[in-house]
């Protein structure tokens, strides 16, 4: 994702990029942008990057354990000077919505620690942004997909879905409209705002499956009742299989005046399959 908002910002901005990571490098150059290499999960090597610009995009997901978001916290001392600040965040936090649909004054109500983190994150960022006057803008993210991410490995491995009665609803954007909506966000986004970054689709996670079998020529998977596919699905999977909710996106074309490339994922994937 970095890298496909760098190639919408760099014509027109020096960019900067923290990775913790020295393969990472000489990419980062090639694209036009300036390496910093520091860790965020290193306190001691951010010294680098304090005061160093003036609009940061905060890309960097949580740690993998625990209720606290640590690397947003040690990040937060080092933006000095920083006038707008994007985070991009996971619709996860508002848990099971149990299908509802959902707009951006739904309170929180994270169902796993990944999304109490993220929740922590965010209320991390919104108490700096009122202390140092940073405008703030938080995209929440569901599924992020393009023709290089999809689902196609769980489907050849025969990992199976919820039938239709058990099933639930999930939410997607296309990772170029997510990149475009970033750019806008910095540039529209008003102070302490929430939008959600998600396409017009009203999808359940098995047709979802479905249909990237269908475009990509595989058997569809099979569908199971919630008691049985539970010894079937990696821990991570099922957690998405238990939360259901509707995302609107009345926000980001109102205040933001997004146009996605890709309305819908049936869009998008068949974009993808015939790019391949």
């Amino acid at each position: 994702m970095g890298l496909r908002v760098v190639n919408l910002l760099h014509h027109r901005f020096r960019v900067a990029a923290l990775t913790h990571t020295r393969e990472r490098v000489t990419a980062l150059r090639n694209a036009g942008v300036v390496p910093i290499l520091a860790d965020l999960d290193d306190p001691r090597s951010l010294h680098r990057i304090g005061g160093l610009a003036r609009i940061v995009v905060h890309l960097a997901p949580p740690p993998a354990e625990g209720l606290f978001d640590t690397r947003t916290r040690a990040l937060l001392p080092m933006l000095r000077g920083v006038h707008t600040l994007l985070y991009v965040s996971t619709s996860g936090v508002y848990g099971d919505c149990e299908g509802a649909w959902v707009d951006e004054t739904r309170g929180v109500a994270p169902g796993t620690d990944r999304a109490r983190r993220r929740v922590d994150a965010e209320r991390c960022l919104r108490t700096w942004a009122r202390n140092s006057g940073t405008r703030l803008a938080i995209l929440r993210v569901p599924g992020i997909y393009s023709g290089a991410r999809l689902p196609t490995a769980r489907i050849a491995a025969g990992t199976p879905v919820l039938r239709e009665s058990d099933d639930v609803y999930t939410n997607h954007i296309h990772a170029d409209d997510l990149a475009r909506l970033i750019v806008l966000a910095i540039h529209r986004g008003a102070a302490q705002r929430v939008y959600h970054a998600v396409d017009d689709s009203a999808m359940r996670m098995g047709d979802w499956f479905d249909l990237i079998a269908d475009t990509h020529g595989m058997r569809r998977p099979e569908r199971m009742t919630r008691d049985t596919i539970a010894s079937r699905v990696a821990p991570n999977l099922l957690s998405f299989m238990r939360e259901s909710r509707r995302l609107s996106n009345a926000r980001i074309k109102n205040e933001l005046g997004v146009r996605l490339l890709y309305s819908t994922v049936v869009e998008g994937v068949s974009a993808s399959a015939s790019a391949t």
